[in-house]
C-alpha cells in the first residue's frame, strides 16, 4: 500500500485538508521508516552506555539498547513485527529502566526537588524555601526553579509514603501520554495510540522519563494548546487553549513562549476579540493556581523561579550543558551580562517577529514557536540539551498530526509558514524541495 502525502495549494490563513487525505497509521509509512527509528534508538542508547559519566543515564542506556535492538529486528516483520516491536520497545526504553530505578530510589535530583516542593507546599503554604534562607546557600539544590503546579506531581509520595506508584516519574508519564494522544487527536491525526506509544518509546520521551522527566506535561500541553487552535474542519477554541497552555505556563517557565506564539496567532487570524479571550483565559487560570502561593512568599517565588534559572543568586545551576549562552557565562561577570542580554534580545527578536509577520496557521506557529525556543535554549546562561526536547517534541506533534491528512495550504518558510522554504518532503512541510513522501516527490510506500 503507497501513500501519496499532499502537495501544497495555494497560500491561505488556515489549516484545512489541502488535498486527498493520507492515511496517517504506522502501518501505511513503510516499515523501512520504523526499523530505520529503532535502529537509530538502539545507536543511540549504546553511545549513552559508552560515553555518559552520569549513573542514571548509564542504567537506562544498559536496557534499552538491546531492547531498541530487538524492536529493529521486529519491525522488519510484515506480519505482526508493528505492535511487537512497540511492545518491546515501550518495556525495553521505558518500563524497565524506570521500575528499576523508581524502585531503587534512583534519579536525577529534580525528581528529589520536586517531593521536598510538594511536601513544602502541604506545610508551609509555599513550595519554596524563604529569600533569607537562601541567602546564604550555595547548593543548587535548595532551589525549586518549578512554578508551584509542578509540585502537584510530588503529592503522591507527600500524602501516600514511598512506593513504584507515588513516584513522579509515573504520573508523568501517564499525563504526557494522555495529554499527547488528545493533542494528536485534536489536529486530525489518526492510530493515536500507537504513534503515542512509538513516540514515548523512543529515546526522545523514553530516556528523560526514565531518569526525570519534568518536562514533559508541560511539552504535551503545549501541543494540546496548539491543537485547540488548529481547524480540521472544526472550529478553534481559544478559551480552551488559553486554560490548557495556563496550566503550563503554571509549571514551568519554559511554556510562555507558547502562550506569547499562540496568541499571536489567535488575533492575526481569528481577531483581536479572540486573543483576548485566549489571553484572557490564560492569565486567569495562572492568576488562579500561582496566586495563593505568590501571595504567601512573593520573595521566595521570584528568587527561585526567575533569578536562579538565570544565574543571578549565590548558587550554580545544575544546568551546565556547554552551549554558548553558559559558555559565556562561565567567562565572569561580563560574559554573563552578555549571556543574559543575548537571550533577552532572543526573546524581543521573537516577539518582534509576532508583530511584523504574525502567523497565520498552527503549523507557522509551531515553527515560530521551535526556532524561538531552540535561539533562547541555546543562549540561556544556564541550559541543558535536555531542553531542546521541547523543539523536537513540538516538530513530531506537528509532523505526526499531519500524517493524518490535516495539512496547511499554506507554503512558506519557518517564520511565516510549515517549514523550510520548498515544497512537501516530509510530513507537514519539513522536508526538502519536491512532492510529498520522501524527497523529490516520491511516495513512500508501506
Amino acid at each position: 500500500m503507497s501513500v501519496l502525502l499532499a502537495s501544497r495549494s495555494p497560500r491561505t490563513g488556515g489549516d484545512e485538508p489541502a488535498g486527498a487525505a493520507a492515511a496517517g497509521s504506522l502501518d501505511t509509512i513503510g516499515r523501512g521508516w520504523l526499523v530505520a527509528a529503532f535502529a537509530g534508538s538502539a545507536v543511540y542508547a549504546g553511545v549513552v552506555a559508552l560515553f555518559s559519566g552520569i549513573g542514571v543515564h548509564r542504567q537506562w542506556a544498559v536496557m534499552a539498547a538491546p531492547a531498541y535492538a530487538l524492536a529493529t529486528a521486529a519491525a522488519a516483520w510484515k506480519r505482526r513485527g508493528l505492535d511487537l516491536s512497540l511492545l518491546l520497545a515501550l518495556a525495553g526504553g521505558l518500563v524497565a529502566p524506570l521500575t528499576w530505578m523508581a524502585a531503587r530510589g534512583e534519579s536525577q535530583r529534580e525528581i528529589q526537588v520536586i517531593i521536598r516542593s510538594a511536601w513544602s507546599l502541604v506545610h508551609h503554604g509555599t513550595p519554596y524555601h524563604s529569600a533569607a534562607a537562601l541567602a546564604g546557600t550555595h547548593n543548587p539544590d535548595a532551589y525549586n526553579p518549578y512554578l508551584p503546579v509542578m509540585a502537584l506531581f510530588g503529592m503522591p509520595r507527600t500524602l501516600l509514603g514511598g512506593g513504584l506508584l507515588t513516584d513522579p516519574r509515573i504520573w508523568f508519564g501517564v499525563t504526557f501520554a494522555g495529554v499527547f494522544a488528545l493533542a494528536l487527536a485534536r489536529a486530525g491525526a489518526t492510530d493515536i495510540w500507537r504513534w503515542t506509544v512509538l513516540v514515548t518509546a523512543t529515546p526522545l520521551v523514553a530516556f528523560p522519563l526514565a531518569v526525570g522527566g519534568d518536562d514533559l506535561p508541560v511539552l504535551a500541553l503545549m501541543c494540546l494548546g496548539l491543537a485547540l487552535l488548529w481547524r480540521p474542519g472544526r472550529q478553534p477554541s481559544p478559551v480552551l487553549a488559553g486554560l490548557v497552555l495556563g496550566v503550563a505556563a503554571a509549571m514551568k517557565a519554559t511554556a510562555w513562549p507558547a502562550l506569547v506564539v499562540a496568541v499571536a496567532l489567535v488575533a492575526a487570524r481569528d481577531g483581536r476579540r479572540s486573543a483576548v479571550r485566549l489571553a484572557g483565559a490564560a492569565v486567569a487560570i495562572f492568576a488562579a493556581l500561582v496566586g495563593p502561593v505568590a501571595a504567601v512568599a512573593p520573595g521566595s517565588l521570584v528568587v527561585n523561579t526567575i533569578l536562579f534559572p538565570l544565574g543571578l543568586t549565590n548558587a550554580t545551576s545544575g544546568a551546565a550543558s556547554p552551549l554558548p549562552g553558559h559558555l559565556l557565562a562561565q567567562t565572569g561577570h561580563a560574559g554573563h551580562v552578555i549571556a543574559v542580554g543575548l537571550l533577552a534580545f532572543a526573546v524581543l527578536a521573537l516577539a518582534l517577529s509576532l508583530v511584523v509577520r504574525p502567523p497565520r496557521n498552527c503549523h507557522s506557529a509551531t515553527w515560530r514557536l521551535i526556532i524561538g525556543l531552540v535561539l533562547m535554549f541555546t543562549l540561556a546562561p544556564d541550559s541543558r540539551f535536555g531542553y531542546f526536547i521541547y523543539p523536537a517534541g513540538l516538530w513530531v506533534w506537528l509532523q505526526v498530526s499531519s500524517l493524518g491528512g490535516v495539512r496547511p495550504q499554506a507554503r512558506a518558510g519557518p517564520a511565516g509558514g510549515a517549514g523550510p522554504a520548498g515544497g512537501g518532503g516530509l510530513p507537514g512541510g519539513a522536508g526538502p524541495p519536491g512532492g510529498g513522501g520522501l524527497p523529490g516527490g516520491k511516495p513512500i510506500r508501506g
